[in-house]
This record gives C-alpha cells, structure tokens and sequence, in this order.
C-alpha cells in the first residue's frame, strides 16, 4: 500500500524512540507529529489529523493506556499501534482489549514495523472509504465524450487541470453530467486512489450541510453523543465534489472560503483548527456572476472557485454525441436488466437525436432505461420511445438533406412553433422549449430567423 499523505502521529515521552520511529515513518513517506506524552498527544491530534497513532504505554502525566482509552470514550476510532518493552507484553495485550490495532516491542525491528504500518493504514483506508460510502467507479460513472468540439475542448481543459490542485468549477445545466464529470477529474489526477466525496448542497437545512460538511464534536448540540469526522475531513488526501455550490447561505460561504484559503475548519462545536489535503471541485447550474451582483453569492467565494472554469454543453448542442451515448445507455441498462438489447431502430434513433432534451443526458438515460425495461430485445424501436419525442419528424418528406441539415431544419420548426405560440415574446417562448434565453437568442440568430 501507498503510504504517501498518511499522517501518523507518535506519542513517546523518549525523544530518541521518537527520532527514531520519525526517520523510519518518513521512509515509508509518511507525515509525521510527534508529541511528548499523552496530553500532548490529545492537542497534536486535534492539530494533525492522523491516519494511524503510535502510542508508548509508559508515560508521565497522562499514561498511554489513559489516552486510548479517552480517545475511544470519545468517539475516535484511528487505529493504534502500541509501544511497549518485551517486559510489558501483558499490558500490550491489555491495550489491544481496549481497541489497539497491534503492538511493537522495543527495541523496534524496521521490517516488523513497516508491515504493521502498513496493515493499519489499509484498514483505516478501508474503513474510511466504508464511512463515507464510495460508489463503485462503474459503468454509471463511466464518462462517455462522443465527438462533439465543445465536449472535446470541456474534456482537454479538464485534463490539463487534473495534473494540478487547482480547483475546478463546473458549469452547465442541470442533467449535463457534471458529477461524472468531477468524477473523471479525480480519476485523471494524482488522488485518483484516494477518495472522491460528493456533496449536495441543495435540500439540508444550514445546521445540517454545516455537520455533513465540517463534522462536529461530542456534545456540540442536542443529540451529539459522540465526534462524527464530516466530509471534508473524510476526503483528506482526495477530492471534495460540492454540487450545486451556488445554493448555500451566506454564512456557510463565510467558512467555505475560509476553507478553500487556508485548507483548515472547525468541527461544528470545536476550536481547534483542522487542517487538510483536499482538492476541491465545484459545480453550479446558477449564473454565479448574476449571484454575485445581486448580492446573493459572495464575490471573493466565486473568484476562489472559479479558477479553472469549465462550461458543459447541453445536450442539444451537442446532438452528434447522442449516438454514441445510446449504444452506451442501452449496454449498460441491458447488464442491469440481464436484457439482450444491442441496437435502436434508425427512426427511433433519428428522433431522439431530433429531440431537444430540456433535461439533458439524465433525461436520455431516463427515456433509454424506460425503453430496455419495457421493450422487447433485441432493438428500441420508436413504440418504446414516449410520445413527446416520436410526436415530430427530423427530416421533412420529400427532402434528401444530410445529417446537419436535418437537425437544423427540425429545429428551426420548433423555434418558429414555439415563437407563434407565445405571439413573438422570445422569452417565453425560450421557455416553452427549455431553454435559457441567451442560448435561445443565439439559436434564432444562428438559425437566420428575423
């Protein structure tokens, strides 16, 4: 296992043991504390954030055996790795009842201690990934390009971004895939075996996004009966994926930006500041610079984010991928459904591709799921499709037009219908497609509609 990043905090009232088990723990690539004795210990690791404690059982002031079993009254459960002399064996195995990982006798054997090291790390890492429920990286989040130049210029700047620590933000409408697409940064980085956190900021009350995101301390409110490590802290090492950031209130943008300038917060009921290695991505559906000049999204908060912007298309604008997403859609939902779909009628196909899919590529993967489900194998055909995307033709009959051709021209039927309709109120009638007014301006000039 990879030690790098893993911090480990060692408490030994003998500074030569000390000196000794840091030089060995950094040639493992370790970060390391030290601390003197176990009052010691308890503020370092307020301050350090330790993956792993290696813990000396005879000490002054406050004894080894004392501080773990504080540690687990409060709630934190690092892994800890006894220090004791062959002559203290039972008191090792003592701790070990009292929830230590392992012991080491002294003097230390540099083998015995690497591996033991590294055993604790793996658990904490498989323990953690367990605490904060990471999702398999599957076939759902398998990020599908296509050929698009603007999906393909999205994906150029994000690589390039990846191989930093730059934070990443990234904008688009609702269903375009911008969790997949965090998703693909962090598999594209350095942290990629470190773990990716997600956090919706939409639909928790402040109280309760402050806990999910920060974590809080043993009777910090009413029902707090013990420490809960939040998100941010899980993520040490990894990535934070905060979507939909342009929904938080204004106070919570206030340690937010804390946060993202110093990479420190405090627990919800702490003082002490925590410190971590985190990446941060952000995603907004929300115009930030409107926010921003309404007085609704702080402006130094959206220059800390905003570094490496990345816009997503919708999915109309890039139809030439929609292909290429349904023979994926219909491979995934056909392993879901233990179903042997392997192809799409070219009239169902030439309709979906018509489509202007207001809800994007979650609204595509709703309508191809629906048809796996309720079709019969081994192709979609258009009586699997719902009737709102059969109900008008791409290509008008009598005309041989190419691919472009059909698609513009389907589009420009929609946009006069819809512009009829709302009697020439260009607002509305964006509306009445889905479609934000700016992009439907620039459709109806792209179009040559007066």
């Amino acid at each position: 296992m990879d030690t790098t990043l893993a911090r480990v905090l060692i408490v030994d009232d003998d500074a030569a043991s000390r000196r000794l088990l840091e030089v060995r723990l950094r040639a493992l690539n370790c970060d390391v504390a030290t601390a003197a004795n176990g009052k010691e210990g308890l503020r370092a690791l307020q301050k350090t954030l330790p993956a792993l404690i290696l813990l000396d059982l005879e000490m002054p002031q406050m004894g080894g055996m004392e501080l773990l079993r504080t540690l687990r009254g409060d709630g934190i459960d690092l892994p800890v790795i006894v220090i004791t002399s062959h002559s203290s064996i039972e008191k090792a195995v003592e701790a070990m009842r009292e929830g230590a990982f392992d012991f080491i006798p002294k003097p230390l054997d540099p083998k015995h201690l690497e591996i033991v090291v590294r055993k604790a790390l793996e658990r904490e890492r498989l323990k953690r990934g367990v605490e904060i429920l990471l999702e398999e990286t599957g076939e759902q989040h398998r990020l599908v390009a296509g050929a698009s130049p603007k999906m393909s210029e999205a994906i150029e700047t994000a690589k390039k971004a990846a191989a930093s620590n730059a934070t990443v933000l990234l904008l688009g409408e609702s269903g375009t895939g911008k969790e997949i697409f965090a998703r693909a940064v962090h598999r594209w980085s350095e942290r990629r075996e470190e773990p990716f956190v997600a956090i919706n900021c939409v639909g928790l009350s402040r109280e309760l996004l402050e806990s999910e995101l920060f974590g809080h301390e043993k009777g910090a409110f009413t029902g707090a009966h013990q420490l809960k490590k939040g998100k941010i802290e899980l993520a040490h090492g990894g990535t934070v994926f905060f979507d939909e950031i342009g929904d938080i209130s204004a106070e919570l943008q206030t340690k937010l930006l804390r946060f993202l300038e110093e990479r420190e917060f405090e627990r919800v009921g702490g003082t002490q500041a925590l410190k971590v290695n985190t990446r941060i991505i952000a995603a907004t559906n929300r115009d930030l610079e409107s926010a921003v000049k309404e007085g609704r999204f702080r402006e130094d908060l959206y220059h800390r984010l905003n570094v490496v912007p990345i816009l997503l298309p919708p999915l109309r604008e890039r139809r030439e991928d929609i292909p290429v997403l349904v023979q994926f859609l219909i491979q995934r939902f056909s392993k879901e459904t233990k179903k042997q779909f392997t192809a799409i009628d070219p009239q169902a196909q030439e309709s979906l591709v018509g489509y202007a899919w207001p809800g994007n590529v979650r609204e595509l993967a709703n309508v191809i799921e629906r048809a796996v489900v309720l079709g019969q194998a081994p192709g979609i055909t258009p009586r699997d499709l719902p009737a709102r995307i059969t109900a008008a033709e791409i290509r008008p009959r009598g005309e041989n037009l190419s691919y472009r051709e059909a698609v513009n021209s389907h589009r420009r039927e929609l946009v006069l219908r819809a512009l009829q309709q709302s009697e020439g109120n260009r607002t509305a009638a964006a509306k009445a497609l889905g479609l934000h007014e700016k992009y439907f301006l620039k459709l109806i000039k792209s179009l040559g509609i007066k």
